[in-house]
């Protein structure tokens, strides 16, 4: 699997130096990211070829969990074995663990959190290129027959009308396994009905040991059930915390909560560093740890658990039929995301501009990360 790259003789190095790097400029959310580490990992260095990529994609969606994480530490097992497995998810991580607890200190010290509007201007443009990017790449393998078209088509369609992203992806797994059955006379496998009932069983919120005075115990059980029960995007997260923070434990305000999420978003890294927010600013460094353990545990215990399985699942044609169709409807929520991204965003020329510039050079094969910094850098100039 590995190939014959300049770092071979120190696969578990390789794998500390890529994501702390990544962990360190990937702005912008999953769909960034994803396309950010497959950029590195199948283009530049060849760890994983087009088709193996995908199918960690597909294993991560179905999984609760930050997916661009879980990704992260798929890689690093993949290349260098369980030490890499928590490398790569620690290194990932831990920039963006940093920043945001610098940031919490800032806030819970002076009150506000600084502002980053002109970073974001500048970056946001370049992480729709380099979506864009990864789409393309990433479609010419996933998408090998008209059938397959018309199951992304119809996914778009699902999601833009708010079908939970849970119930597309198990669909269309599940109706692709029964199209792929039907194809081979075989009768239709109970497997659909049982994957239809498990992401609401999986996504309802459970109770949590606890009361409304503040306990460390409580605060880290809270993250605990929310890493482990989590499908979906950032607003997904956001209901989560409102629900057990602010409505039944009453320990953040409204505005808490929404600084939080806010500085998750414009940091690197994966959203629920929001969790170290919250963390420090309920018991400050403690707190953070404890909170960002909770909700990112889960993750290395998913992955760990599922990433043995995925070499018996390619081996097995009905259920590589069904990990087609879910990394086809992965690829479609991508889409569906930039499209959203990209309709707030490229609202005027110098966005446009930007993330046209930024198509041409990553054509180039300039490195996405150096884009993304670049981006940074002429945001924070024009938003002076």
């Amino acid at each position: 699997m590995d190939s014959p790259t300049a770092g071979a003789r120190s696969p578990l190095r390789d794998v500390a130096l890529l994501f702390l790097k990544l962990g360190t400029v990937a702005f912008g959310g999953p769909a960034a990211h994803l396309g950010m580490i497959e950029d590195e990992v199948v283009r530049r260095r060849g760890w994983l070829t087009r088709e193996e990529f995908l199918d960690l994609v597909g294993a991560t969606n179905l999984i609760p969990g930050p997916n661009s994480t879980e990704l992260a530490i798929h890689i690093g097992a993949r290349r260098a074995g369980t030490a890499g497995l928590i490398v790569a998810g620690v290194c990932f991580i831990l920039p963006a663990v940093l920043m945001v607890s610098a940031l919490a200190w800032g806030y819970v010290r002076y009150g506000a959190v600084p502002a980053a509007q002109g970073l974001l201007a500048g970056v946001q443009p370049v992480v729709i290129a380099v979506i864009l990017q990864a789409l393309w790449r990433l479609g010419r393998t996933a998408l090998k027959s008209p059938q397959l078209w018309a199951l992304a088509v119809a996914t778009a369609v699902m999601t833009i009308l708010g079908v939970n992203e849970l119930i597309v992806l198990f669909g269309a797994g599940a109706l692709w396994l029964g199209l792929h059955a039907s194809r081979r006379g075989l009768p239709p496998s109970g497997l659909s009905a049982s994957l239809a009932l498990w992401p609401a069983a999986l996504g309802a919120p459970a109770a949590v040991v606890g009361g409304v005075a503040f306990s460390t115990t409580t605060l880290f059980l809270v993250f605990l059930k929310v890493g482990a029960v989590l499908f979906g995007s950032g607003y997904v997260l956001l209901a989560f915390l409102r629900a057990d923070l602010v409505d039944r434990l009453g320990w953040l305000s409204e505005t808490q909560l929404l600084d939080a999420v806010a500085v998750g978003q414009v940091t690197p890294g994966p959203l629920f560093t929001t969790a170290t927010f919250i963390g420090y600013v309920l018991n400050g460094p403690t707190g953070a740890v404890l909170a960002t353990v909770g909700i990112f545990l889960p993750a290395f215990v998913f992955v760990a658990a599922s990433a043995p399985l995925l070499p018996r699942v390619r081996a097995s044609p009905p259920a590589a039929a069904f990990l087609d169709a879910v990394n086809v409807a992965s690829l479609a929520l991508m889409a569906v995301v930039t499209w959203q991204l990209g309709r707030h965003v490229l609202t005027s020329v110098p966005p446009v501009a930007l993330a046209a510039i930024a198509l041409v050079l990553l054509r180039a094969r300039v490195n996405a990360a150096w884009l993304v910094l670049g981006g940074a850098a002429v945001g924070l100039v024009l938003g002076t």
